[in-house]
């Protein structure tokens, strides 16, 4: 494995991680997030440089916390104790833990080096009271590169208070190598028979609500486009999907969702030990950003943000982010990528 560090910007760090094929992953200190993934070809969203990440969008390819997605008016009670954590004036709701949060953090890290695969292990520690969350808490994130193209991504954490811990990963796939190509043509499956229909203000209404029937059922493979152009009320709402999908096994040895490009020579399995999936179609309309040179299409990427299902703080149905005093959380997600050769039959 061939590994590199070089300067981002701003006083972060850029690192690298390179395998025999040639197969690279890129990743910075600025908020543990994956900057870039692929061989010949860019495979994910990212910036060049800290400074665009800040003035940009600091969520995209960031790690997310303490708690991944909306809780509602920031409110949560733990052991009998209530708390009002820091919420968007805009909305009166909590987002992502708070802001700033881990993604724009300067995380520690260090490189551990091997034959198979390497990793790159980011740590920070999230104080008693940040955003007003209890517990002083420790953040491990791991990104792991392997020969065999498989990028594995280990959150660990442990507080010193019971608290609310529910990480994520905000990677967004475009598999065209082209910003400025929609993922309307992408191929997905998801091993979802139900989801969490949301309100008006992205808060779940509470319900496990079944897929099929609807066009957000990957359950058989189809494009994305139809999605688009259905017109289902959900969909309507947020111009696209921006919902938790709850996973029928949660286990790293059963695929969790496959993403297929529209030419079919690049495929990403997702596995994960969590329980459900937050998929975002990256629902930006006129308003995404400018990267790498180009301007970010309307649904120019998907994430697979991986975590327990946002307002499981009140719908015990949705799982439990409750983190018990000095109790050691850890998760893992792994991201395969299969390349194919391009079929020339018939050019």
């Amino acid at each position: 494995m061939h590994i590199t560090e070089k300067d981002f910007g701003k006083n972060y760090h850029l690192i690298t991680i390179e395998n025999e094929a040639g197969f690279h992953l890129s990743v910075t200190d600025l908020g543990a997030r994956i900057v870039s993934l692929g061989r010949e070809m860019e495979l994910v969203l990212g910036f060049d440089s800290a400074e665009e990440y800040l003035a940009k969008d600091a969520f995209i390819g960031a790690s997310i916390g303490r708690t991944a997605g909306r809780i509602e008016a920031g409110r949560f009670t733990l052991e009998g104790q209530n708390y009002q954590v820091m919420t968007d004036p805009l909305n009166g709701h909590s987002l992502h833990g708070g802001q700033p949060g881990f993604e724009t953090k300067k995380w520690d890290y260090t490189i551990e080096d091997g034959e198979k695969e390497a990793s790159i292990i980011f740590t920070t520690v999230s104080p008693d009271g940040e955003h007003g969350f209890p517990g002083k808490l420790n953040v491990e994130v791991r990104y792991t590169l392997t020969q065999e193209n498989v990028w594995r991504l280990t959150t660990k954490g442990v507080s010193d208070q019971t608290t609310l811990f529910n990480p994520t990963n905000h990677v967004y796939f475009n598999l065209t190598g082209d910003v400025t190509q929609s993922i309307d043509n992408h191929q997905l499956w998801v091993n979802s028979a139900d989801f969490a229909p949301l309100r008006q203000d992205s808060i779940p209404t509470g319900e496990k609500a079944t897929l099929a029937g609807t066009p957000f059922d990957f359950q058989t493979p189809k494009n994305l486009a139809g999605v688009f152009t259905s017109d289902f009320e959900q969909k309507n709402q947020f111009n696209g999907i921006d919902h938790p999908f709850f996973l029928k096994e949660n286990d790293l040895n059963t695929p969790a969702a496959k993403l297929v490009s529209p030419d079919g020579t690049v495929e990403v399995v997702v596995s994960t030990d969590a329980s459900s999936v937050v998929i975002f179609t990256a629902n930006f309309g006129d308003n995404a950003p400018e990267m790498r040179g180009k301007k970010l299409a309307d649904h120019g990427g998907i994430t697979f943000e991986t975590q327990i299902a946002p307002g499981a703080e009140q719908y015990p149905a949705f799982g439990s982010i409750k983190l018990a005093a000095n109790e050691p959380f850890e998760t893992t997600t792994e991201f395969k990528i299969n390349l194919k050769e391009a079929n020339k039959h018939g050019n």
